[in-house]
């Protein structure tokens, strides 16, 4: 139903009510059938489902399977396997699960304490009288009283208003707060030009009003994005599909070699099932990196952790990697960007122009003569006015009222004006309040002895109420010279994206109304007032350009405002409105896209036609907001962000990401922080897979050359890929970010962690580690002392897989021993190295069939360490050769894009 466009009383007669409201008898009755006014359609926190959750990864799943084939044999044959094993693998899985769930746990109940959607009371008319209820039992019919500062708990059409204004920016995008009326509109009429409906949570900023609800919940305009946002599929990042490749490689890899042994076995031994279970326990074991999930999980924390205190909340984990790859970011203007709070810059009077400095709420700031000469003191009577003819008051530390009335009081602070004192002095003792006809407000004040009448408004109209004009201290009569002057300076501040408001007095009028208060009157000046950008937005912005991250701004202001800010942060010349884009086809579009970074007047629909182009021509896209309006595109979005002040229950819930401090800075530091993660990422998969790699080798090669290995090895391997592999992979994801993380063009769209030449370094450590082992265990095993040759089979494993952590960090560019760069890398290693030792010394070498070893065994592991380096420097000497160059991102230049092994 349409509303806004048949006349008030057929609103009454559908709705079957009046404008005395409802009774508390079928207000009771419509509850029932209408449900509850609440747009919470998202499930309630489950501690059970997010900790079930953690158990998806096909690589946990991979190590479950192993831990009860383990359990199983520990039951059918003690002697062969021990139940050790499995209870280690199962104590590895829950560690993970534990660890990813409190992290996401903590992120779902910040965002429960930070969602403050819907209003918690509304003033409705029940059984003829005020009442005050929870707005969740709002239900159509109800009349609602509005005043200033109210929140509309429901869509409603307004039944009668005296100089209402409401903030709707969450649903339509609007800065400035929209004049309400009553009255009859077209019925193709936008939502943000519905002037006779207030939406639910709407602020009201000014005046008061009387309106009908017409939708309640769901059925609202919030209700309906909510409803949309929450019907849609859930996004998988990038970062996840990468872990689960991983591991199905993993899995396919661990099946083809334990299928190849299984048929050795069959066909050229004894068919011994139960060799063949045991193998398939050391092989899963080998293959499977035991300590990524728990690593992965925990580098994702630590970087949540740290984002929180730059103000980033993360709603889910693996979202820091995909904020590195990010080449797109799509931000809201209002209170991104800018402060959200209006602000006069520049002011006009007697011919004299001023720049004003401070921000929003700031008392302090100076008046800066720009043209002609004048004072301060030459505006006294110009910054009286602004605090008389004035609806905005003091609210502790802040201001309540209307944010153009609050801008405009701002500057009499400023100048060291006591604005309660004048009020006290200066009573108000009539008023003719705003109205969009007049477009101009007036107020009679007196002191007792004199009187006066005080006016702001429009200056194109207001100055024709003028007659005189207030120069060098005395009244004159105004000539069309000061008028033309008065008019050019008003169209170059409006031409500037300024918004102004003219001001002027009258003395003595011979009556508070409208014909004696606003005719006859003696000018006074101007006032230019913006939302500005906000202290240090500029150079993010720019930090993201250099980054290779194009940003784009889309907002629901006008062109010229949208212009303005885009000047002074360095955006594009070229602006395109909603109203063209819709003019546009598809292939229009995409090409629009490459080259606009501006959009203003847009609606929902247009942030949703960005997303789709930008996505459709291969970039990775972050859309950032805080209305309603902004939900649908942060929910299909790369990498949703949201506003964490400002943002709305249904965007919070469809972002990734929630900027607590609402500020573009932070967007750009979780970036950094983002691209720092995946590096540290990368080194740590890196590290692990590499080391695995010689592993299973080595397990395949022993079983089918008839080395033999140790009923041990499965709790050896345990040991070292949990233990000793651990530490420095859980300190390799904490390395600082590297100095030139925002210098690099972002990762192109498609390229995996794991391209060819990480493929080829990871083989180069597994092939060179496997032929270095082998050599040094094959030469122990033929001295005959197994336990012996076994031992020196664990501790080689563990002292190479040291070096290896040294040989990803030289890999990246990060330096090999600088203490300075990670000091827990080094500390880590230490004790990896420590706790392998351990597991060879009394008490603990029992439970891994170990036996001390000499001087003349650590001289063998030396040999074998010495053949790894060599090995490996050969290895990668050959890699150009082999898989070609691997490059360095260039500055200002994209990635090369390598060839996708995984």
């Amino acid at each position: 139903m349409a509303w806004h466009s048949i006349p008030i009383e057929e609103v009454f007669l559908r709705q079957k009510c009046g404008n005395t409201g409802l009774s508390g008898a079928e207000a009771r009755a419509r509850l029932a059938e209408s449900g509850r006014n609440s747009i919470a359609i998202k499930q309630e926190i489950s501690p059970i489902r997010i900790f079930l959750n953690q158990f998806k990864s096909i690589l946990v799943l991979l190590l479950l399977l192993a831990a009860l084939v383990s359990l199983a044999l520990s039951f059918i044959n003690p002697e062969e396997a021990e139940i050790l094993d499995a209870i280690l693998i199962f104590a590895i899985v829950i560690a993970n699960a534990v660890f990813g769930f409190i992290q996401e746990y903590k992120a779902e109940k910040s965002i429960e304490a930070l969602t403050r959607m819907a209003a918690p009371k509304a003033t409705v008319l029940r059984d003829g009288g005020e009442v005050e209820i929870d707005s969740e039992d709002v239900v159509p019919g109800d009349v609602l009283i509005l005043r200033e500062g109210d929140k509309a708990a429901a869509d409603a059409r307004v039944i009668e208003c005296f100089s209402f204004y409401c903030d709707e920016s969450s649903l339509t995008g609007e800065s400035v707060p929209e004049a309400k009326k009553a009255g009859v509109l077209p019925e193709k009429t936008p939502v943000a030009d519905r002037s006779n409906m207030v939406f639910m949570n709407a602020v009201i900023t000014r005046g008061r009003a009387s309106a009908v609800v017409v939708r309640t919940g769901l059925k609202t305009e919030v209700g309906k994005i909510a409803k949309e946002i929450a019907d849609a599929p859930d996004k998988v990042t990038q970062f996840q599909i990468e872990i689960e490749d991983v591991g199905r490689k993993v899995s396919l890899m661990t099946l083809a070699i334990l299928a190849v042994i299984a048929a050795t076995e069959f066909f050229m031994r004894t068919g011994d099932l139960l060799f063949i279970f045991i193998t398939a326990v050391a092989l899963g074991v080998a293959a499977i990196p035991e300590g990524l999930p728990a690593v992965v999980t925990l580098a994702l924390s630590m970087a949540t952790n740290r984002m929180v205190k730059q103000n980033a909340l993360m709603r889910r984990l693996s979202t820091v990697q995909d904020l590195g790859a990010v080449n797109v970011i799509c931000t809201d203007k209002t209170g991104t960007l800018t402060e959200n709070v209006m602000t006069v810059t520049s002011i006009f009077q007697d011919g004299w122009s001023f720049e004003v400095t401070g921000k929003g709420f700031d008392r302090i700031g100076e008046f800066i003569p720009l043209s002609g000469g004048g004072s301060v003191r030459d505006m006294d009577m110009l910054l009286k006015c602004a605090v008389l003819c004035n609806d905005a008051r003091e609210s502790g530390d802040s201001f309540k009222g209307d944010p153009t009335e609050i801008a405009v009081l701002m500057p009499a602070y400023k100048a060291g004006m006591d604005a309660e004192s004048l009020r006290a002095r200066l009573r108000r003792v009539g008023e003719v309040s705003f109205s969009s006809d007049r477009k101009m407000m007036s107020t009679a004040n007196s002191d007792g002895r004199s009187s006066y009448g005080f006016v702001k408004g429009a200056p194109e109209i207001l100055i024709y109420r003028c007659t005189r004009i207030l120069s060098r201290g005395k009244v004159r009569k105004m000539s069309q010279k000061d008028r033309d002057e008065i008019l050019g300076h008003n169209n170059q501040m409006a031409a500037g994206a300024l918004r102004v408001l003219g001001f002027a007095y009258t003395e003595s009028p011979k009556s508070y109304e409208e014909k004696d208060l606003e005719n006859d009157l003696v000018f006074l000046g101007l006032m230019g007032m913006k939302d500005p950008p906000r202290e240090g937005v500029k150079e993010a912005v720019d930090d993201c350009r250099r980054a290779g991250i194009r940003v784009i701004m889309v907002t629901g202001d006008n062109k010229y405002t949208a212009e303005a800010v885009g000047r002074e942060l360095g955006f594009g010349p070229k602006t395109m409105t909603g109203e063209e884009l819709d003019t546009l086809t598809e292939e229009q579009l995409a090409k629009a896209v490459e080259k606009i970074d501006i959009y203003a007047r847009t609606s929902p629909k247009h942030k949703v036609m960005l997303l789709r182009a930008l996505k459709g021509n291969n970039h990775i896209v972050c859309m950032t907001g805080d209305g309603v309006n902004d939900a649908a595109a942060i929910k299909n979005s790369d990498v949703g962000i949201a506003m964490g002040i400002r943002g709305t229950e249904v965007t919070k819930q469809a972002s990734d990401i929630i900027i607590l401090d609402d500020n573009f800075i932070t967007i750009r530091n979780a970036i950094s922080e983002g691209r720092g993660t995946f590096d540290n990422i990368r080194k740590f998969v890196v590290y692990l897979l590499g080391a695995n790699i010689s592993e299973v080798l080595i397990v395949f090669l022993a079983t089918v050359l008839m080395l033999g290995l140790s009923p041990k090895i499965a709790i050896q391997l345990l040991w070292i890929n949990l233990v000793t592999d651990g530490l420095p992979a859980l300190a390799l994801g904490i390395d600082p970010p590297a100095k030139d993380v925002m210098h690099r063009r972002p990762r192109i769209k498609g390229e995996r962690m794991i391209d060819a030449n990480t493929v080829y370094f990871m083989a180069s450590i597994g092939i060179s580690a496997t032929i270095a082992i082998l050599a040094v265990y094959a030469h122990m095993v033929s001295l005959g002392d197994a336990p012996l040759a076994q031992t020196v089979l664990f501790i080689t494993f563990v002292l190479l897989e040291m070096l290896t952590v040294y040989a990803v960090r030289w890999r990246y560019n990060r330096g090999i021993f600088g203490i300075a760069t990670n000091k827990w890398l080094h500390l880590a290693v230490l004790t990896s190295v420590l706790l392998g030792f351990a597991a060879i010394s009394p008490p603990l070498n029992p439970f891994f069939g170990t036996v001390p070893i000499g001087i003349g065994e650590l001289e063998e592991i030396g040999a074998g360490l010495l053949g790894f380096v060599i090995l490996l420097a050969i290895a990668l000497k050959l890699e150009p050769l082999i898989v070609g160059s691997r490059g360095k991102p260039q500055k200002g230049a994209p990635n090369a894009a390598p060839h996708s092994v995984f």
